[in-house]
């Protein structure tokens, strides 16, 4: 059945203003108008609509959502696969929020020791036991003698702070990723000094050594397997924004 703007427009929890101006610029055009002029929109309309709204919800501008949707190779149902499991990693992210904020009421109206750990946990030293281990086995022993005096000497809450930076480095990476910016670009290029630093911290990270890690980022199992969870693409994107920054280095 046809659905009108105002039908549409309920439904989705947009403006008519909105959906006109949709078709104004081409982004959802209805299949037919009716013979009073009115916009007809059907099932298809509905579904691209919700893939419109998704992308808005991951932050692309509506000429970016119109190259994607129009692209010749566009599959809904792939589409929304990512949106799901896009998602989830949100469910995740906010529950793992709700925890620390729980956990930080629980500890400031004085509740036990064990209350305030859980706002710094860190890695146990049997954690620590097994990726030394595993670090011999796969890296250059002396960056790895380097990087673990470092990460010994480092306080609990020094690890904390380095692991959130680190993640907020990948995460800022990644969201330029989402919004449509190459791995050249000047966008994704902002967050590599950054990255490089973070690295020296644990060790004396070489322009080389740099280029070695974004191919590691690809050619090693699980640090593949890490980034794969989060973009199928991603450690291609690394690999090549950071080889991208070297050869800028270097250069100069």
């Amino acid at each position: 059945m046809p659905y009108t703007v105002k039908q549409l427009s309920k439904m989705a929890g947009v403006s008519a203003r909105t959906l006109h101006y949709y078709d104004e610029i081409g982004l959802l055009a209805p299949p037919e108008y009716g013979g009073n002029g009115y916009r007809h929109y059907d099932e298809a309309s509905l579904l691209r609509l919700q893939q419109i709204l998704f992308y808005k919800e991951l932050g692309l501008d509506l000429k970016q959502i119109k190259a994607i949707l129009d692209r010749p190779d566009f599959n809904v149902l792939d589409s929304l696969k990512d949106h799901r499991q896009s998602l989830h990693k949100q469910v995740k992210r906010l529950n793992l929020l709700i925890q620390t904020v729980e956990n930080t009421i629980q500890y400031l109206e004085g509740n036990t020791t064990m209350s305030q750990k859980k706002l710094f946990e860190g890695f146990s030293e049997e954690e620590e036991k097994q990726y030394e281990a595993e670090a011999r086995q796969l890296y250059d022993p002396q960056v790895v003698d380097e990087s673990w005096k470092r990460w010994k000497s480092m306080s609990k809450e020094q690890k904390q702070a380095l692991g959130q930076r680190g993640e907020e480095i990948f995460a800022g990476v990644f969201d330029c990723m989402q919004q449509g910016y190459g791995p050249e670009s000047a966008e994704v290029q902002r967050w590599m000094p950054a990255l490089h630093d973070h690295f020296n911290v644990f060790y004396t990270c070489t322009l080389e050594i740099f280029r070695g890690l974004g191919d590691l980022y690809v050619n090693d199992p699980k640090f593949r397997a890490t980034f794969t969870k989060i973009h199928p693409d991603l450690p291609e994107f690394l690999q090549e924004a950071m080889a991208f920054y070297v050869d800028q280095q270097m250069a100069k």
